[in-house]
């Protein structure tokens, strides 16, 4: 938020079934469907249409590595994330980073 010097909303979503669950009224308040939304998931970008435009994820699989590394290579860094989120504000849609980026 602070690279992007634009005000953004940060929402945890640790169970899509509990969210599915809440009023209508709650669900659109959280995420306003005028409001671009993007998810940022260390897992893959399927699934993530139900609540968001954009996507960052991981759609790759084998690489070993330490954890830091991976994320890092994969596009779980400042930079890429912020650079996705500058996207999707100006209208990008589907999945902005998938993790091929750190395939080799």
């Amino acid at each position: 938020a602070e690279k992007l010097d634009k005000k953004v909303r940060v929402v945890s979503m640790p169970s899509c079934e509990v969210f599915r669950a809440q009023p209508d009224s709650y669900k659109s308040e959280l995420l306003p469907a005028d409001v671009p939304k993007m998810s940022v998931e260390a897992a893959c970008t399927s699934g993530w249409g139900e609540f968001a435009d954009a996507f960052v994820g991981i759609d790759v699989f084998g690489a070993s590595a330490p954890g830091g590394t991976c994320l890092d290579k994969f596009g779980f860094n400042v930079d890429n994330v912020t650079s996705c989120a500058e996207r999707c504000l100006s209208g990008e849609r589907g999945v902005l980073s998938n993790g091929s980026q750190g395939k080799h």
